[in-house]
């Protein structure tokens, strides 16, 4: 199928509490590569990296803060004009607010972003230019992976699982003027309400995934993409070997049937590194999860819910 609109995750800004600890544990832990550092317009100090299988120029911001969480998320758009149109939808949906274009340059090697807030309090930026220095294994004739791979290897940024109260004002700006298709949902109560959406906007079984709470603009995750479950337990040898603080796993979700491990980053923000689950295609009927079987949904192993998982986010 041909993916056109928005086209993939393209990037995050995660704030962190002290730079220098956090571009060592996203690089020599995850195995993501430095690519630039500058200063933001409010003075603080921001580092781009990206990892060794992107073409673009980064994919993950930090920048030094007071608080940890996530300052927003960016979607790629398949071009300038597809860019006009999603920020005039956007605009006229009535379900976004603190409408934006950030100018071209204030990321480096990035053309203009249009940023605007969803309705759980999120912010998020569309664009369609980024340069693409190419990936550390290039275009022709490459090798499977680069010689110089480090810590967890992690192939990419992969999607972001968020906490906010309004789900169904989020679902519907990213259904109905953003072209997502929802995957799998979580539901609650006999009139099956709605409080988990997973959403993919090419063929992932997740591109983010909005949990219903009580709160505003909370980050629970970030993920980035291995390449199986042996790697996925390597990284577990590495979060052990450095002394990373552990959350959860390894083990296997039942919603996306993803391999995974969840782990914290010096500042408290948590990270997965995530491998498997399925490619989706738009004649596959949305997988529904009852509040029920939740656990067996997060966690398929050992099929219960964990209190520090669920209420432990930045």
């Amino acid at each position: 199928m041909a993916i056109t609109g928005v086209m993939r995750p393209g990037h995050v800004c995660i704030r962190v509490l002290e730079i220098e600890p956090a571009v060592r544990h996203y690089v020599d832990t995850i195995g993501l590569r430095e690519v630039m550092r500058d200063t933001a317009a409010d003075g603080s100090a921001r580092v781009f990296l990206k990892a060794w299988d992107e073409a673009d120029h980064h994919s993950v911001v930090l920048r030094e803060a007071d608080e940890a969480g996530m300052d927003y998320m960016g979607w790629k758009v398949d071009s300038e004009a597809t860019l006009d149109k999603l920020s005039a939808d956007v605009e006229a949906s009535g379900l976004a607010t603190d409408m934006v274009w950030m100018r071209e340059g204030e990321h480096p090697m990035t053309g203009r972003r249009f940023r605007f807030t969803v309705p759980t309090g999120h912010v998020m930026e569309l664009y369609a230019h980024r340069e693409t220095p190419g990936c550390a294994v290039g275009y022709l004739n490459p090798d499977p992976w680069p010689d110089d791979m480090h810590g967890m290897g992690a192939r990419r940024f992969d999607h972001c699982l968020l906490y906010g109260d309004d789900l169904a004002g989020t679902f519907k700006l990213f259904t109905e003027v953003l072209g997502f298709n929802l995957t799998e949902a979580v539901v609650a109560g006999p009139d099956e309400q709605m409080i988990g959406a997973f959403l993919s906007c090419a063929t992932k079984a997740h591109d983010v995934a909005f949990i219903q709470q009580p709160v505003k603009n909370k980050l629970h995750h970030v993920s980035f993409l291995l390449d199986n479950w042996g790697e996925v337990l390597k990284a577990a040898d590495i979060i052990s070997k450095r002394r990373v603080s552990l959350d959860i796993g390894p083990t296997r979700h039942g919603i996306t049937r993803g391999e995974t491990v969840y782990f914290f980053d010096p500042s408290g923000n948590r990270n997965e590194v995530f491998a498997g689950g399925y490619t989706w295609y738009p004649d596959k009927p949305v997988i529904k999860w009852t509040a029920e079987e939740l656990g067996t949904g997060i966690f398929y192993h050992d099929r219960k819910l964990n209190e520090k998982f669920l209420s432990v986010f930045t």
